[in-house]
């Protein structure tokens, strides 16, 4: 029922939504059909909505499990098949729903970041080694994709939302192979170096568009 559910809303929105953004996907065919992470820079609320919307196969978000406690919101979230996560410590159930979606040949989506960060600058916050992790653990690649236009879509200080164009960008695939050597710590650190210096260049990228 959440499938059916989850398909009928993203039929009658979806098309609305990408449109009044003014959306574009570019570098969509690195995404495979089988099990991947999308991983992308985080600065709106409208970075999930719209790469929500203009996946060609449904992207299982993983998302503060405080999101479910919020009216509309809380109802929302399971029939888009989001992953509650808690956060300030590890989640070992949301580690696993994800790794085992991911096994089953499906895409889930993380923000790196882990919460949105605006800045003026091109610096992104910390970033969560848990995407590497999870990709390692799950043998899938991970597809970086960076994201511009949504910080202006209702930045500081306005009460009224904006609707800019907004850019997505995919880059290559980074797969979890290329990172053999040294013990797991060193492995893990390394792929989420390159996972992030991929979502930077994929960003620029999207920016010059």
């Amino acid at each position: 029922m959440k499938w059916l559910m989850a398909r009928i809303l993203r039929a009658s929105v979806a098309r609305l939504v990408l449109a009044i953004y003014r959306t574009r996907f570019i570098g969509a065919h690195h995404v495979p059909a089988t099990g991947a992470l999308i991983a992308g820079n985080h600065v709106s609320y409208l970075d999930p909505v719209l790469l929500w919307c203009g996946a060609t196969r449904p992207i299982h978000f993983m998302a503060k499990a405080d999101l479910w406690t919020v009216p509309v919101v809380g109802w929302v979230l399971p029939r888009l098949w989001a992953i509650p996560v808690r956060r300030g410590e590890p989640d070992r159930s949301a580690i696993s729903n994800a790794t085992t979606l991911l096994q089953e040949g499906k895409l889930v989506g993380i923000f790196p970041e882990g919460t949105r960060h605006r800045v003026a600058d091109d610096s992104f916050g910390e970033a969560n080694e848990g995407v590497a992790f999870i990709a390692m653990r799950a043998d899938v690649p991970v597809i970086p994709v960076g994201i511009a236009g949504t910080e202006a879509a209702m930045p500081p200080g306005t009460r009224l939302p904006r609707f800019p164009r907004v850019t997505f960008v995919y880059g290559p695939p980074i797969h979890p192979a290329a990172f053999a050597t040294g013990g797991r710590k060193e492995r893990v650190s390394a792929m989420t170096a390159a996972i992030m210096e991929s979502i930077a260049t994929a960003r620029s990228q999207a920016r010059e568009r």
